[in-house]
């Protein structure tokens, strides 16, 4: 796994070197799309095809676990996954009870003692806040989750999103392109479809989740075949603390690699190659002001965060498998670059990240970024459709672009007579 990753890079980088010389960076441009694959595929994926996806998801309202709603979104799921021709459709069955010792969270953080100087005088310190609420990350602004209906000032959204969640019983739905020659390895590629706060979870995660249905929309075409095999998978109960994707890691993973029945050549569950997840795909306004407002606009340097845990066991992994990402980007992505970052944390790729490589493909750094409150939509009634412009939306569609390219590479994708 190690070997092939670094070849891939090494490859890649030589390919975005090569390109860069001729045409320019940002390489969609290449010398005759007809010769590249990954170019041609990356050209089927389109910016309103992306955000009639999202559109149609966010007719749930936020999707919160144990609701209606949330059913009804994973039924919808699975029609979307049909209709682009995933056959091989399943779910996944767990039951989630909340600790009955677990808090309700407030709405709002407490606001942060302020220090008005550092032990040597500066403004700012490192293990503290200077004036206007600011940290080493700049001014921050408020984060927490909404819990009270009446922010809510659309009628419709409150009454959508009115019911609340029942313990129980939960589902997931996945599909899996089925590889060619090696069905038994695979890389998995998830967002999470739920989500809080009164709005539409338009963001966290409707814009991930819209971004694998549109993977699965262009990888199962007719004429698109994988030497390895790709799951598209859709986690439940992110929100609650990643117990969905944790319910699959504990059921699934011991059956990486079996053949059932033995000798058919038939993979339930084919040996993990990497996991990719989706959370968050299209706010990167900049650092609040000093009032805690963040620009209305798409800033300038916006850019997508590939991250890895650095204290993973399969941290070393991990980052190279980012590295593939960010080449990927560099070479197919057409309007922001990618970074890479050793601080993926609480989302779906984390019960996975201690036994294969896995990363996280998101808008912002979820710790020194979103948690320091640059996005303020985040878990907020504000969480809609309506909110986001085109350029946020085209972040998103440049994640799938990225991703797209990266497993394209990955699995030896081809293009086939039909």
């Amino acid at each position: 796994m190690r070997s092939r990753l670094l070849l891939i890079v090494t490859v890649t980088l030589c390919a975005i070197f090569w390109s860069s010389n001729r045409t320019g960076p940002k390489a969609l441009q290449t010398q005759n799309i007809e010769d590249d694959t990954v170019a041609i595929l990356v050209s089927r994926l389109d910016l309103s095809q992306y955000k009639a996806s999202l559109k149609g998801l966010t007719q749930f309202g936020d999707r919160r676990q144990g609701t209606q709603r949330n059913r009804d979104a994973i039924d919808w799921l699975e029609q979307q996954l049909q209709r682009v021709g995933c056959t091989n459709r399943e779910r996944l069955d767990y039951t989630y009870f909340p600790a009955s010792s677990r808090r309700s969270r407030p709405s709002q953080r407490p606001e942060p003692e302020i220090r008005q100087k550092t032990p040597t005088g500066g403004r700012i310190g490192r293990n503290g806040f200077g004036p206007g609420n600011s940290t080493i990350f700049g001014y921050r602004g408020p984060t927490g989750v909404n819990t009270d209906a009446s922010a809510q000032k659309d009628q419709r959204l409150r009454h959508i999103n009115s019911e609340s969640p029942t313990p129980g019983p939960r589902q997931e739905v996945y599909c899996t392109k089925v590889g060619t020659t090696r069905p038994d390895e695979m890389y998995i590629v998830g967002a999470h479809m739920d989500g809080h706060g009164w709005g539409e979870a338009a963001n966290d995660d409707g814009s991930g989740t819209a971004l694998v249905l549109e993977l699965a929309r262009i990888l199962n075409a007719p004429d698109v075949q994988t030497e390895r095999s790709i799951r598209f998978i859709f986690w439940n109960n992110e929100e609650t603390g990643l117990q969905g994707s944790r319910a699959y890691v504990s059921q699934r993973g011991p059956l990486q690699g079996q053949e059932i029945p033995p000798g058919s050549g038939q993979f339930p569950e084919p040996r993990w190659l990497g996991m990719i997840q989706h959370d968050m795909m299209l706010f990167d306004h900049g650092a609040p002001r000093a009032d805690g407002t963040v620009s209305r606009d798409q800033r300038p340097e916006a850019d997508i965060n590939i991250e890895f845990q650095s204290n993973a066991d399969q941290s070393d992994e991990a980052r190279e498998l980012a590295f593939v990402f960010k080449a990927a980007n560099e070479r197919y992505a057409t309007d922001y670059p990618a970074s890479v970052g050793p601080h993926m944390t609480n989302t779906d790729s984390t019960p996975f990240m201690n036994l294969v490589p896995a990363i996280s493909l998101r808008e912002n750094e979820r710790g020194a970024q979103i948690g320091a409150g640059w996005d303020p939509h985040w878990h907020q009634p504000t969480d809609i459709y309506a909110t986001f412009t085109d350029d946020d939306f085209r972040l998103g569609l440049n994640a799938a672009q990225t991703t797209l390219a990266a497993i394209a590479l990955l699995t030896d994708t081809k293009l086939v007579s039909p």
